[in-house]
């Protein structure tokens, strides 16, 4: 059976996670992915802001995760994801989003908002900023191993196959993810760190396919030569 990528539609509405856990105290290993989230944002803080704003036409970012960095080259001939997705970097916006789906052999996705503060056992896909990108399908970047690409609604919602606002998933496997393409646009590529990817998908999941051990998202920064 072909495997999707789908933001999932949840048929309840959630309340937002915030900072309200309902009396609750963080656990040892949420402080310290908080104190490590905060590092890396410091750091981005403190670039020069040259570093965003004379980005090259085909910008070099580096995706700081919780098992190691992932490099990450925006294509020119998709704009408005280019546009979107650094937009959304420099903003901080996938600063602690989790990879909330994890499938060997397949692909690595994330950047739910909903999954900033993850709760155990919650179920993440449905969350974005509140809008969507139009497709921008271009022959020549295809799912290869590495491809950036957007998530999306499927064809019933979505029958003109625009993207998620924010949602995104790094393929690992090309031959498996071949039926995806001219379905979701591809708009960048790994330039290095397609080793963090294998680590990343090569994560015990539980069976809908969330790490049980959470894979963070640290900060997106322009790759620094």
């Amino acid at each position: 059976m072909k495997k999707t990528i789908l933001m999932i539609v949840a048929a309840v509405t959630f309340a937002a996670c915030g900072n309200n856990r309902g009396g609750q105290q963080p656990s040892d290993s949420e402080k310290q992915i908080e104190v490590a989230a905060g590092d890396s944002l410091a750091v981005a803080d403190t670039l020069d802001a040259d570093a965003w704003e004379n980005l090259p036409e085909e910008p070099v970012l580096d995706m700081k995760t919780s098992l190691g960095t992932i490099t990450l080259k925006l294509y020119s001939k998709t704009p408005k994801h280019r546009d979107n997705f650094v937009k959304l970097a420099r903003e901080h916006y996938y600063d602690s989003l989790l990879f909330h789906r994890v499938i060997p052999g397949f692909m690595i996705q994330g950047g739910d908002p909903d999954s900033r503060h993850p709760e155990e056992g919650r179920h993440y896909g449905s969350g974005g900023p509140g809008y969507t990108i139009p497709a921008e399908f271009v022959k020549e970047y295809y799912h290869k191993k590495g491809a950036l690409a957007a998530a999306r609604m499927g064809d019933v919602a979505n029958p003109y196959r625009e993207s998620s606002g924010s949602q995104f998933y790094l393929v690992q496997d090309e031959q498996a993810c071949l039926h995806l393409d001219d379905q979701y646009t591809v708009f960048g590529e790994t330039v290095q760190g397609l080793d963090v990817i294998d680590r990343i998908a090569a994560v015990e999941t539980d069976p809908y396919d969330r790490p049980l051990k959470d894979v963070f998202i640290l900060s997106i920064v322009p790759h620094n030569d």
